[in-house]
């Protein structure tokens, strides 16, 4: 197995004291992506960064940003995450009651388009839409915090929304976010996932290039 899958370090988890480090530690790194949760404490039970953040992220980033909208509405606020520097934009499945509506929306603007999933919802709900996206976020926790236990559920998930982008588009990213470590990284590649977020398993690491470099090579 080649090392093809993507790294996206979950800057939720960063030093939010010492950030612009934090974002020049992840240009220097493997890391493909610099993961952004966004969260209103209504979607999910906290509240993260707003737009002054992610535009400061941005100014320092050379990573594309993966911008992950845990709130309600989000199509009141796409453009602007555009604008303050998003290259990938995902939202919630359970946010959205118009979804093919917000997925076009997304693209439009110019930026990869991405539905996520909680942990309790089927990937089946995905088998009209999933020819439309070019991202499944698969959560393996319940969103809002991190730091959280890995759900096993999610190796299952993953079996099946790789399944269906056989069926329906090959090109599909599966990306996987919540108690992504070392341990269970090539478990999660094996059983679909192209993309992993990683927040505490890298900004809690000794070293937190050693953890990307690591996870970059899981399956191998």
């Amino acid at each position: 197995m080649t090392n093809n899958h993507l790294i996206a370090p979950s800057i939720l988890a960063a030093d939010f004291a010492n950030l612009q480090q934090e974002i020049e530690m992840l240009n220097q790194s493997q890391a493909d992506w610099i993961h952004v949760d966004i969260m209103d404490g209504m979607f999910v039970p906290n509240i993260s960064f707003g737009f002054p953040v992610v535009s400061a992220v941005n100014k320092h980033a050379k990573k594309p940003l993966d911008v992950h909208l845990m709130i309600v509405e989000p199509d009141r606020y796409l453009k602007a995450f555009k604008d303050a520097g998003a290259s990938n934009i995902t939202v919630h499945y359970e946010a959205c009651p118009n979804l093919n509506r917000t997925v076009q929306a997304i693209k439009e603007l110019g930026c990869t388009a991405g539905v996520a999933l909680n942990p309790h919802t089927p990937v089946s709900i995905l088998e009209d839409i999933v020819g439309d996206l070019n991202l499944v976020l698969i959560m393996s926790v319940n969103p809002g915090f991190g730091g959280q236990h890995f759900i096993k559920n999610t190796y299952k998930k993953l079996h099946d929304i790789k399944e269906l982008s056989s069926r329906y588009n090959p090109d599909l990213l599966i990306e996987v976010d919540g108690g992504v470590d070392q341990h269970n990284a090539a478990d999660l590649i094996r059983a679909g996932a192209t993309v992993l977020v990683a927040g505490s398993s890298v900004f809690s690491a000794p070293e937190a290039l050693s953890a990307i470099s690591n996870l970059k090579q899981a399956g191998n």
